[in-house]
């Protein structure tokens, strides 16, 4: 493959994100890794623990309420359910050293040979300059700070993880600063998600974020009060409604912007190109009703 200029320069939002989308399965991959799940088990973390714990593991051994604030739209009261007492099963240095060590294995398992291609090395290196380009400007961005102060993995595949990680933490930091702006709580913001027609099936948010019917039902009533849903009983977003949620969506891509304008358009096209092999292979092994979704 011939590389492109990716010196830097202008990039839109929409070569951002679809470099981004194109990565992100290469990262979220870990949620549904039996060798994660097996890892996290051998430190006693099931179910809640096992998703909270390595994720928030990069911040330390924090406090519940540091752990919702910055999930952000997870049931407060399943965060305290497991967190902090997951950390003395599972101290943040061993759950951190079992994350890496089950996306070693994961990727190798499905990726084969192809960890050490010359393409992987070149993802890898151009996702971990995107990474880079932001780290020394973390106001505001403390999952993606957390995850910043991590040493860099050596292997290229796992490098590519790592950078992915941090990238993604980074738009998350920045698509709950828009949230909040917006004045939406997290589940008012998971609910209002649900019907934009892009969300993945409501039953499934609900059980995946720990909400109860009673709820999800109350948030519902909010936002018809507050004029972002039709009365209908099925809820639907209303002209006022959709225009508030493209400007979340506009300002999550805007904030998300500067890791990938130190790609550049070509870089970010480059990136994109690379990644979604590695993306598809892992999604059609872990993740395939995301390959149902695209096809």
């Amino acid at each position: 493959m011939n590389h492109h200029d990716t010196a830097g320069g202008s990039v839109s939002a929409g070569e951002a994100r679809r470099a981004w989308q194109a990565l992100e399965p290469y990262h979220s991959m870990i949620y549904f890794s039996p060798e994660a799940k097996a890892a996290y088990e051998e430190l006693g973390l099931k179910a809640w623990a096992a998703y909270f714990g390595p994720r928030a593991a990069a911040m330390g051994p924090v406090s519940a309420e540091v752990v919702a604030a910055t999930f952000y739209n997870f049931n407060p009261e399943a965060v305290r359910a497991v967190v902090p007492q997951l950390w003395d099963s599972a101290p943040p240095e061993r759950l951190l050293a079992a994350r890496h060590a089950a996306v070693d294995a994961t990727v190798r398992r499905v990726l084969g040979d192809t960890v050490d291609s010359p393409e992987t090395a070149r993802a890898a290196e151009l996702a971990r300059r995107a990474a880079e380009a932001v780290a020394d400007d973390v106001s505001g961005r403390p999952l993606y700070a957390a995850h910043a102060a991590l040493p860099w993995p050596e292997e290229p595949h796992m490098v590519l993880w790592h950078a992915q990680t941090r990238l993604r933490e980074y738009r998350g930091d920045g698509h709950t600063a828009a949230l909040v702006m917006a004045g939406l709580s997290g589940l008012e913001a998971l609910v209002s998600h649900a019907v934009t027609g892009t969300a993945p099936p409501t039953k499934l948010l609900k059980a995946t974020r720990a909400w109860s019917d009673e709820e999800w039902d109350a948030a519902t009533d909010r936002l018809r009060e507050r004029g972002w849903f039709t009365d209908e009983p099925d809820p639907a977003l209303t002209p006022e409604g959709r225009r508030r949620r493209d400007e979340i969506e506009e300002a999550t891509d805007r904030l998300a912007l500067a890791p990938y304008a130190a790609l550049g358009a070509d870089g970010c096209a480059e990136l994109a190109e690379l990644a979604a092999p590695l993306s598809r292979s892992l999604s059609e092994e872990l993740m395939p009703w995301r390959v149902a979704e695209r096809s």
